[in-house]
């Protein structure tokens, strides 16, 4: 019995002298033996609709061209084009030379929102950005979360003061591509039960405690009330409104 002990003890210390080996560390390979296809061309020319190229120099536009070029990537949509003389001088890099190749999207200028006709200028704005080249607007999601007014109140994604500028995309046909939010699971607690705990484990700044930002469910309704308030404006909801994972809600 004594020597049974002995030997199991010696096992178990054996045994805690093992390596300890982190989550983050562990990076299994499959032992799966299958016929292997890989795919580096499209078979049918496609189009990007979200993409975010900010590099505008002729040797980066060239070779981001080449790039597309092997993929058989058609017509990318930038929708990094800033306003203004940012916007006139992306337009002019990318579809100055590649005029059927590129898409570029305006972004609004949010300085300056605690002035009372800000919503109008930044309509009128947008009107010159489209005169400029810009063929649509996109919403990045800082918008609902990060964009606040002076006395610290965020600006709600259906704020009523960003009207005068969704009049504007209605009345020219022209799409917006919105994001707002992130994953569902970035604002609940970081806990064992998380689903995405190792990601906010190793990118903490990816986490939206609600001490600092508004919930899920109060960002999504905000977008869902600003679609109905502009029936005439074709949206684009980006990475299908965090609702991929609730294909019923989705469809709704």
């Amino acid at each position: 019995m004594k020597t049974l002990l002995f030997v199991g003890a010696a096992l178990a210390a054996a045994g805690l002298a093992q390596p300890q080996m982190t989550i983050e560390e562990y990076e299994p390979k499959s032992t799966l033996v299958v016929p292997q296809h890989p795919v580096t061309r499209a078979k049918y020319p496609f189009i990007d609709v979200h993409n975010h190229q900010r590099d505008m120099s002729k040797n980066a536009v060239d070779k981001l061209i080449r790039d597309m070029d092997s993929i058989n990537l058609r017509v990318m949509v930038n929708l990094s084009g800033g306003s203004g003389a940012t916007l006139r001088n992306i337009v002019e890099s990318m579809k100055g030379r590649y005029p059927d190749r590129f898409v570029v999207f305006a972004n609004l200028d949010f300085k300056g929102i605690n002035a009372p006709d800000w919503g109008t200028k930044a309509a009128v704005q947008f009107e010159e950005d489209v005169r400029n080249g810009a063929q649509g607007l996109k919403f990045f999601k800082n918008f609902g979360m990060d964009v606040k007014y002076a006395n610290g109140e965020r600006m709600h994604v259906d704020d009523p003061k960003l009207d005068p500028v969704f009049e504007v995309c209605a009345r020219l046909k022209l799409p917006v591509l919105i994001h707002t939010a992130e994953p569902a699971s970035f604002f609940q607690p970081v806990d064992k039960y998380n689903e995405r705990w190792l990601e906010l484990k190793q990118f903490p700044g990816r986490a939206r405690p609600p001490e600092k930002y508004p919930s899920w469910d109060t960002l999504m309704d905000e977008q869902h009330n600003l679609f109905a308030r502009h029936p005439k404006v074709t949206f684009i909801d980006a990475h299908l409104g965090w609702l991929g994972g609730n294909l019923p809600e989705l469809g709704r």
